[in-house]
């Protein structure tokens, strides 16, 4: 993650943690008394706000702030431009409301009034306790906190019959439609090896595991991403059956069924847990595409997990995905889906409702073209 120094008023110079990948402020002012209004006015310069008061009013304070930033936004002639519009103003709201910091002191501790413990929380992002002070924005902390207590009760995912637990950074199967769409699928007529890639949480070779392949190798280049998949392998005592391997894309060998859930739009993360979910291009699509036939054993099958929002919202062409199977030597045997139940779904002040509301969840179900 990005490490900068922040120059305080008073001086001092600490390092600065932040999983976004905004600018960083170069200075900081403290703090204890202070609106929205003028948090606001030192975000726009470029300056933060170090927080020294109580911890409950910082969160109110920080609450005040995201709606001072908020503005309703104009309508957008198409929808292309709806989205793009609505991802700039998230980039906008994150950067104002992480220029709200606090100092966090040796050992994960948080020197506020009435400031809960964080150092688990902290710990269950950082690893490690530090030594040295360092700044973090408020907003940050509490997602820490708040993913922690996730991470400790755990998503139920009713086709695992289970619960997959998600730390801080790695992305949750919160939307655990499209999980059942793999459970309910027709298996190949062999189903001795799998290969899982870009696992995330794991929830895909566990069901794979589950569904009766001997073996399974679940692939993801991130770090945190091949810890989680490792743990909810162990708790759902599958690790006999399952090997993690931090790598991109593809292991050695072939495989009796490859699935896939890569980013679902072509846009730009602006962090790493936001990798998840866009991708510049639909790059990792396109190379996982290219590359899986050859992955295949004879009568294998390709599983893709992918949402037609990106068409909805004129990122990708209807007709782009059929080429692209096409491309790679690839067949369609068939496409199931589902609506989405997540809570956006169903929400009509979201800016984006209006395809939210078309959305399916897609599993295509791909094998070597014949001939």
């Amino acid at each position: 993650m990005p490490l900068h120094t922040i120059t305080l008023a008073d001086g001092r110079s600490l390092a600065y943690r932040s999983e976004n990948r905004h600018r960083p402020p170069q200075r900081a002012v403290p703090a204890r008394q202070i609106s929205a209004a003028q948090v606001f006015r030192h975000a726009c310069n470029g300056t933060a706000t170090l927080w020294t008061g109580d911890f409950h009013q910082g969160k109110q304070l920080l609450a005040a702030l995201k709606k001072h930033a908020r503005k309703p936004a104009a309508p957008a002639p198409d929808p292309q431009t709806a989205f793009h519009k609505h991802r700039l103003a998230q980039s906008q709201h994150s950067r104002t409301a992480n220029m709200l910091l606090v100092i966090i002191g040796a050992g994960f501790t948080l020197d506020l009034p009435r400031a809960p413990d964080v150092s688990a929380a902290l710990a269950d992002v950082y690893g490690t306790p530090n030594r040295e002070p360092f700044l973090l924005p408020l907003k940050q902390l509490l997602g820490f906190i708040g993913a922690h207590q996730w991470h400790l009760k755990g998503v139920d995912v009713p086709a695992l019959d289970g619960r997959i637990h998600v730390p801080f950074g790695v992305f949750s199967p919160v939307r655990g439609e499209y999980v059942g769409l793999l459970r309910d699928a027709p298996l190949p007529p062999v189903c001795e090896t799998a290969f899982d890639i870009g696992t995330g949480s794991g929830v895909l070779a566990v069901l794979l595991a589950q569904r009766g392949f001997r073996r399974v190798v679940a692939t993801d280049c991130d770090a945190r991403a091949a810890a989680c998949a490792r743990a909810n392998v162990r708790r759902f005592g599958l690790h006999a059956k399952i090997d993690v391997l931090q790598q991109n894309l593809f292991p050695a060998g072939t495989a009796d069924l490859i699935v896939c859930n890569p980013p679902w739009l072509p846009a730009k993360p602006t962090s790493a847990i936001e990798s998840a979910l866009y991708d510049p291009d639909h790059a990792m699509l396109r190379a996982f595409l290219r590359d899986a036939p050859a992955c295949l054993n004879p009568q294998g099958q390709i599983w893709l997990v992918l949402s037609d929002l990106a068409e909805h919202l004129s990122l990708r062409p209807a007709d782009a995905l059929p080429q692209w199977f096409a491309q790679a030597g690839l067949r369609l045997l068939a496409a199931d889906h589902v609506r989405p139940i997540h809570g956006k779904a169903a929400d009509p002040s979201d800016p984006l409702a209006f395809a939210r509301q078309r959305e399916r969840t897609f599993l295509y179900r791909l094998a070597a073209a014949q001939g």
